[in-house]
């Protein structure tokens, strides 16, 4: 669960990292109309779309909740119905 833990944190801080292209301040080169920069965050937006559905998805409550053998009673039920979006019978 650990290493789990610090594979999201370091896919975070890359995601961080790349969120301002450095490397492209000053360069003035245009694909289809727009600025490479411009491009550069369309790509970067739809990377982080993808890299958030997948943490909400498969790792949503990492360092937050407890083991799974230790939750409260209806366990799984509960759990269901926190990840659909409220209380349903």
């Amino acid at each position: 669960m650990r290493s789990r833990r610090l594979v999201w944190i370091a896919v975070g801080i890359v995601l961080c990292g790349l969120a301002i292209p450095w490397f492209l301040w000053g360069d003035g080169t245009v694909v289809a109309g727009l600025p490479l920069w411009l491009w550069w965050h369309v790509g970067w937006m739809v990377l982080a779309s993808a890299v958030f559905w997948l943490f909400a998805t498969r790792a949503w409550g990492i360092g937050i909740e407890t083991d799974s053998t230790s939750a409260p009673t209806g366990g799984e039920t509960d759990r269901r119905s926190v990840r659909s979006g409220g209380d349903q019978p």
